[in-house]
Formats: structure tokens, sequence, C-alpha cells
């Protein structure tokens, strides 16, 4: 029987390689630029970071956060990537209990990660990555939770209820309120994590998104009608009830008498 420490350190190394991809994903989708080649580059010189950078992590503590050819520091947010997917790698094989479900549900956490990173830079979800998204989990749900009926009301669902506060919000206040890619996001996650577990993740990104626009407020960098990129609240609050869910409603059933 194979030692857990080798998986999730096995976990862990895949996830910081697919981290990498990750990046080249956030950086070049929006652009429109292939995913394929040319190869990982510096942002500034556009050379290869390093001669051996598909964990550009690695290198990044190698060359103490600079590029070898121009010397810039290399963005933070490289790393941090990587280092995410490999954590998120390690939670999911940890606490899976359906192992069928683990590349499916690997395929979510980075689609997430993407999601997230690309809607804060850009205010935009890509299609190419929500659509594709929902066929997954409606796929998997075959094989296991939360069954494929119960994930084709959740896709149903989650969308259905975020098209329709996007447009009340247009209708009473004229501005423009949900955009469709926070709705094909949130049909993508309600087909992985059924209704409740959709409705639960808008619940805790609508109270992460409500607090920071209250700290941009406080702080004089936005109004009650700054738009903020939801997708990059929806993504991690999705990312916390796949992994953490079961215990999450566990504590909240203590609460109730």
């Amino acid at each position: 029987m194979t030692p857990d420490w080798f998986v999730s350190l096995s976990a862990f190394f895949i996830g910081l390689a697919l981290g990498s991809f990750l990046n080249v994903v956030i950086a070049r989708l929006p652009r429109g630029e292939s995913i394929v080649r040319p190869r990982s580059r510096c942002p500034r010189c556009k050379e290869p970071i390093a001669p051996r950078d598909n964990i550009p992590v690695l290198s990044f503590l190698l060359l103490r956060g600079r590029c070898r050819h121009c010397r810039k520091k290399i963005p933070w947010r490289y790393p941090l990537v990587e280092l995410t997917a490999g954590i998120l790698l390690v939670l999911l094989v940890s606490r899976a209990e359906h192992p069928g479900l683990l590349v499916a549900h690997a395929a979510f956490l980075l689609a997430l990660v993407a999601v997230a990173w690309i809607d804060l830079d850009t205010r935009t979800i890509p299609d190419v990555v929500t659509i594709p998204g929902v066929g997954v989990g409606l796929a998997a749900s075959l094989f296991g939770p939360p069954g494929f009926l119960a994930a084709l009301i959740g896709a149903v669902a989650g969308g259905a209820s975020l098209w329709l506060v996007g447009a009340a919000y247009e209708k009473t206040t004229g501005v423009p309120g949900m955009g469709g890619g926070d709705v094909k996001l949130a049909a993508m996650m309600g087909a992985f994590l059924g209704t409740g577990g959709v409705f639960i993740s808008i619940f805790l990104a609508s109270l992460a998104g409500s607090v920071f626009g209250v700290a941009l407020i406080a702080k004089g960098h936005g109004s009650r009608r700054t738009a903020i990129p939801f997708g990059t609240f929806l993504a991690p609050a999705a990312v916390v009830f796949l992994l953490f869910g079961d215990s999450l409603l566990s504590w909240y059933r203590s609460l109730v008498p």
C-alpha cells in the first residue's frame, strides 16, 4: 500500500507543475494567445525565466525571485499560483472520499484558481473554462456525489439565481448587475457541488465581497456602485465548500438546537 506521505508529496509536485500551466492560462487566455507555445517566459524580457522552468516556483527560489536574463523581479503571483495549486491537490487527496472523482475535482479546483485570477485582472471569466466545466461536472456526477439529477438542478439553480439577482439589480438601479461570466461560473459550481453547495458558496462569496466592498468604501477607494470582480470571491468559496463542505455543514448543524 502506498504511504500517505508519498501520495501527498506526489500530489504537491503535480500541483506545482500544473500551477505553472495555470500561470500561462491566466496570462494568455484573456488576450487570446496560445497557451501551448511558446514556453513560460518572463513577463518583462519575454525570455525563459530559468533553464528548467516547468516548475518556476523552484526557479524562483534558486534565482532569489529574479529572472536569469533581465534580473528583474519575478512577480510574486507566479510562485503563489503554483503553491496554491500544490496545496489544493494535497488537501484534495487527503480528504477525498470518492477516489473516482479525484481527476474531475482536481480539474475543478485548478479551473477555479484560474478563474479567480483572470477575473481579478480583467473583470471577465472565459467561457472556454466555465462552459466545458459544466459538462465535466455533470459527467463526473454520474460516478459520485452529488448525482446527475442533483448536479443538473444545481447547475440550473446556480446560474439562474445569479442571473435573477443581476437582472433585479439592473432594473432597480439602472446599473448593470451580475455579469454573464459569473452566471456561467455559478452553473459550473452547481454542476460539481449541487444545489445546496452552490447556494452556500454564493452566500460565502457574497459575505466576503460585502466585507471587501465596505473596506474599499472605508478607505475612500470606492462607493456603493463600485463593481467588484465577483468571480474572484465565488471561486474561493467553491474551493472551500468542495474541500470542507461536510465540516462546515456539521458545524452549522451543531449550532441548531
